[in-house]
């Protein structure tokens, strides 16, 4: 009987020391969700500079086509000169099926997919993404993006 006993009492203590860990993680998950709800917003809006918030800066590092932006502000640089002028040009941004894993305290990687939905040359593609606590925010250190035009997806099928 007192195996069983102890077999219990480590089982209670395996989970109390496991619950808080759990509420800690799901309000950092929270937290990143937010962000990513501020960055979509603010792109929608064209607020580029809004959108890069969510950014480490200058620290993030950017890849994208095959291509390695230079910092935060070459990031920045490349979304205005892309998408910025008109909001045709800058289409509507959605990020879906998010997936958060909690690394570490000051850890996570977020895997999502995205719709850039515009009039021409849409894009649909998966968001690999590191997040980092600094400052007590978290922000996205490392971004990767891999996308692909819709309408040739689907003429490919």
């Amino acid at each position: 009987m007192t195996k069983w006993i102890r077999m219990l009492l480590a089982a209670l203590l395996l989970f109390g020391a496991t619950t808080p860990a759990r509420a800690d993680d799901a309000a950092e998950k929270a937290a990143i969700l937010k962000v990513v709800a501020d960055m979509e917003a603010s792109w929608n809006r064209s607020d580029f500079t809004g959108y890069m918030a969510g950014f480490w800066n200058p620290g993030v590092t950017f890849v994208s086509g095959g291509k390695i932006q230079d910092g935060w502000q070459g990031t920045l640089d490349h979304y205005v000169r892309d998408y910025g002028g008109s909001p045709d040009r800058r289409g509507t941004l959605h990020f879906y099926d998010i997936t958060i894993d909690i690394l570490a305290p000051d850890a996570a990687l977020l895997i999502s997919h995205y719709n850039l939905a515009r009039p021409e040359r849409s894009q649909e593609g998966i968001n690999t993404r590191l997040f980092r606590k600094v400052g007590g925010r978290w922000v996205i250190a490392m971004n990767h993006v891999s996308s692909y035009d819709p309408a040739v997806a689907s003429a490919a099928k």
